[in-house]
């Protein structure tokens, strides 16, 4: 019998009570909307005849106890299973402080949602017979205490024996940072490189020979669906951040064995005391986004002159949201030609210029 089952992502929920909220002038999550939109999505989600949810990482603001107390306690209340991964923001530090919890502390919060076993952060796990998640732990900690994006050697051999151990298996592999680049030369400059996995090369090449194709990840705050060489990463956009999207997704296998992926977005559209929720986190970002697109327009490889810049930047205002929108594509044909080339390859478009709107809907064909 062919394997079909759905499930949602739900993904950077940056959850925040009202007596842990931080403000800072600059800061991009709409923190203040989190618990009420995702009340909205859970109530969507319940009246669906789901298999289970998938929460890749971020799920607090900063990794209060508060924040994740609440948030375990909420999961628990649900009809179908929860599987949850730590975010950057989940365990920002390695040891507990008077705001956060310990980096170690993380799976003893969610032993219901994956972590069988509270003394590692990452777990396997069969959701469904003959389906098998792999939920991975993407933040270590440096000699000085430096959180980074990475696998450890200990969990990547950890690995390799589960899929070993999986070979008759669907594998579905979750984790925080991305895995594949879902923007032009991420990996390679200095505002994406922390999105992505450190060693993704090592992850990828693992992942291909035991067969996996499927990759759910978060942290980028856009919603992207990237191809590598037979993978594919399904990042989604956080729920306190413009679209405020969440998935919804069909595995299907027809009656000649052939197997696929159905991707639907929604949208949150509005919360109480917000009722024009994504017009106000659109411009919420556009307000914010001068200095990041000063870095884009000075910083390698297009290193303009800090005056071209600064007369380029306002057009670009809007630019960040419409990629965290999913397909967008663009027109900077006032652009010097160096520069407007580089900005629309950020577009939703092929190879040949075509356009190919997979961000949001799509079938992808396994």
């Amino acid at each position: 019998m062919g394997l079909n089952f759905r499930f949602a992502i739900v993904s950077d929920l940056h959850i925040a009570l009202p007596h842990t909220i931080w403000d800072n002038p600059s800061r991009f999550h709409l923190v203040e909307v989190s618990i009420p939109a995702l009340e909205i999505v859970l109530k969507h989600l319940e009246q669906l005849d789901l298999d289970f949810l998938l929460l890749p990482g971020d799920l607090t603001q900063h990794g209060e106890p508060d924040n994740h107390a609440w948030l375990q306690e909420r999961l628990s209340q649900l009809p179908f299973p929860v599987y949850v991964v730590p975010g950057n923001h989940d365990v920002p530090s390695l040891h507990a402080t008077e705001k956060a919890i310990a980096f170690a502390d993380f799976p003893h919060y969610y032993r219901k949602f994956g972590y069988d076993n509270p003394a590692q952060l990452y777990y396997t796990c069969q959701v469904l017979p003959g389906v098998r998640l792999i939920g991975l732990n993407s933040n270590i900690f440096d000699a000085e205490g430096k959180q980074i994006g990475r696998l450890d050697d200990r969990q990547i051999e950890w690995l390799k024996q589960v899929l070993a151990e999986a070979s008759d298996e669907l594998v579905l592999v979750m984790v925080h940072h991305n895995v594949v680049e879902h923007l032009p030369g991420q990996s390679r400059h200095s505002l994406g490189r922390r999105y992505m996995l450190e060693n993704a090369p090592e992850l990828l090449s693992i992942l291909r020979s035991a067969g996996v194709q499927l990759v759910f990840t978060g942290h980028l705050h856009v919603q992207d669906i990237a191809h590598s060489q037979g993978i594919y990463d399904i990042t989604t956009g956080s729920l306190v951040s413009y679209p405020h999207p969440y998935r919804i997704l069909d595995f299907r296998t027809d009656k000649l064995g052939r197997k696929s992926l159905q991707v639907e977005t929604h949208r949150i559209e509005s919360v109480p005391d917000w009722p024009t929720l994504p017009q106000i986190s659109r411009k919420w970002i556009a307000d914010r986004s001068f200095p990041f697109m000063l870095r884009l327009l000075t910083e390698p490889p297009l290193s303009l002159p800090r005056a071209t810049a600064e007369e380029l930047a306002p057009s670009l205002r809007y630019f960040w949201a419409d990629i965290a929108g999913g397909d967008a594509t663009f027109d900077f044909a006032h652009f010097p030609p160096q520069a407007r080339r580089f900005f629309e390859s950020f577009g939703a478009i092929s190879n040949n210029g075509t356009p190919t709107p997979i961000d949001n809907h799509a079938t992808l064909l396994l």
